[in-house]
């Protein structure tokens, strides 16, 4: 058998009746005949949805495919044993051309007990924002679910909902139960948990394509909801030049900026998990002792667990990735 490499996969590219067409026009990926594309799903092991490699050797094997043989030296010994075959991250680029519904997500207990399933934690990157673009994330005040309950019944929901200007560079963490929207104009790059669950709370009235009023999940959503407040919910960044800068920790993956100008070495010898590197500017060439691959702006590449040293070339004068792992 032989060894593992560092490897991309072909996106799964979604038409959403909201998506735009900045994953073309921002991130240069040819999402072919569709008439706009809302996500690009980066890398998944989702059913019916699971990732392709394009490259080398293991090209046309799919993600789980590759678990299913290469266990923890693919994923790391304690991820596969966590997980199984099923890869336990999904990443994405999505581009709301319109406003997205209001939605939270079930955490792990509950989306076990309703869906036989994992909850859905996650985090947002801002790519690119238009003027005046918003996110909505949590409540502007604190609130209770008798109180929120009226104002929905009411058409007023928006009115406790806290929404913030975005720009390009800002990070939000969601973790599960925390109300949030992306609004018009934002493409980012998102990084959540396996999971598909979502309970819509608010939809601006909309019609689908038959003029049906778009599905809610009142009841479902009501236990989902952290109702805490937080005095902020944008998270703190401040980059360093050729050094990793941890944006998100939590127990289901880290997320670290990672801006260079210049060659760095990473060393990943402690690691027991897998590596992801999005690209979101300029071009670097990722050398392994399995191998090469160069990656540009809007590709991923997933580093095998059994790779433990990389050194990454910049190709252009500035270089800016998201590293993403799973710590146990």
């Amino acid at each position: 058998m032989e060894g593992l490499y560092p490897l991309k996969f072909t996106p799964l590219y979604k038409d959403k009746i909201w998506g735009g067409k900045k994953i073309k026009t921002v991130l240069n990926k040819d999402f072919g005949d569709l008439p706009n594309c809302g996500e690009s799903w980066e890398l998944s092991g989702v059913e019916g949805n699971v990732s392709v490699v394009a490259n080398g050797y293991l090209e046309g094997n799919t993600l789980e495919e590759l678990i299913e043989v290469y266990m923890g030296d693919l994923v790391g010994d304690q991820v596969f044993e966590n997980f199984g075959i099923e890869f336990p991250l999904l990443i994405k680029f999505i581009d709301a051309n319109d406003d997205l519904s209001i939605q939270v997500h079930p955490d792990d207990e509950l989306a076990r007990k309703r869906h036989n399933a994992f909850g859905k934690t996650e985090m947002w990157y801002v790519i690119q924002a238009d003027p005046g673009s918003m996110l909505q994330v949590g409540f502007t005040h604190q609130v209770d679910a008798d109180e929120y309950l009226e104002k929905l019944e009411n058409n007023k929901v928006t009115e406790i909902l806290n929404f913030e200007e975005v720009a390009s560079g800002d990070v939000y963490f969601i973790p599960a139960g925390r109300v949030h929207a992306i609004g018009k104009g934002i493409l980012l790059a998102e990084i959540q948990q396996t999971s598909d669950i979502t309970y819509r709370i608010y939809d601006y009235d909309r019609r689908d394509k038959e003029g049906n009023p778009r599905e809610l999940h009142t009841d479902l959503a009501l236990d989902a909801i952290d109702f805490t407040i937080y005095p902020q919910y944008k998270t703190k960044v401040e980059a360093k030049a050729n050094e990793s800068v941890e944006l998100v920790k939590c127990k289901y993956f880290t997320t670290n900026i990672l801006e260079i100008n210049e060659v760095v070495e990473k060393d990943y010898n402690e690691l027991d998990s897998f590596v992801i590197f999005i690209c979101l500017e300029g071009t670097v060439e990722i050398e392994t002792e399995a191998g090469s691959e160069t990656v540009t702006r809007g590709e991923t590449i997933l580093i095998p667990a059994v790779i433990e040293s990389v050194t990454l070339k910049p190709q252009s004068s500035f270089v800016k990735l998201l590293e993403v792992t799973i710590d146990n």
